[in-house]
């Protein structure tokens, strides 16, 4: 499994590539906690409910990522993929994203240690979360890869959030957005990387209807999370 020169490119891959990006319509930017969110209309107490929940979330990343791994065997592959898990676990030089996340929770009023132990999460975000793990563990790497892409429709809904909170939430400091930031230029780089792979690996039909139905898993992870937070935290 190596990087696909695009003079190679199977035949079908804008289809292929235009069936994965037709998810968008499925991402959680549309969610109606999501719509509230960017038009300022929530709560202190939702915000932070929003962002210890999705704590449980952003831990998990590095775990999926390790996941997926684990299950590819080119170490061409490994290498580059690995830098996700150090974008959130940190570096020496970097307290990666895990940190920023910490930091986004005291910029809103909670604590490291209630956010930390979890005390907050709904069953429902902690059922979604945990599915989306397994799922990259138990999936073939092309596939686990293919959920990653949700990363695709990222950086539109990192811009719209950020101007959200800069402009509706000015109680909570602006350190505590650099999240958000960072994920601006993160997120492009990796889905490219993941695209890239995909279009790749993923050459039968069945490899890319299995691809396409791998994303839209992940939309519906994400969605589900929403729906039990927007349930727990009604306003």
């Amino acid at each position: 499994m190596t990087a696909l020169d695009e003079t190679q490119a199977p035949a079908g891959t804008e289809e292929f590539v235009a069936a994965l990006r037709a998810n968008a319509r499925r991402y959680h930017h549309q969610h109606p906690f999501h719509l509230r969110m960017n038009r300022g209309e929530l709560s202190r107490e939702q915000i932070r409910g929003w962002v210890a929940n999705r704590f449980h979330y952003q831990q998990c990343i590095p775990l999926k990522d390790a996941a997926i791994l684990s299950n590819c065997p080119d170490p061409e592959f490994r290498r580059r993929w690995i830098g996700r898990i150090l974008d959130h676990d940190g570096t020496a030089s970097d307290p990666g994203g895990i940190e920023a996340w910490l930091r986004l929770a005291e910029a809103v009023g909670l604590s490291r240690a209630e956010v930390r132990d979890e005390r907050h999460v709904v069953p429902g975000v902690r059922f979604a979360v945990d599915a989306y793990v397994t799922f990259t563990r138990t999936r073939p790497c092309a596939e686990a890869v293919a959920s990653s892409l949700t990363e695709l429709f990222a950086p539109d809904l990192m811009s719209e959030r950020l101007a959200a909170f800069e402009r509706y939430y000015t109680w909570v400091e602006g350190e505590g957005l650099t999240y958000f930031r960072n994920r601006l230029h993160q997120a492009p780089r990796d889905s490219e990387h993941a695209l890239q792979l995909v279009t790749e690996w993923c050459r039968s039909d069945d490899q890319r209807e299995r691809a396409v139905a791998a994303l839209s898993f992940k939309c519906d992870v994400l969605w589900s999370m929403l729906d039990a937070i927007d349930q727990a935290y009604p306003g």
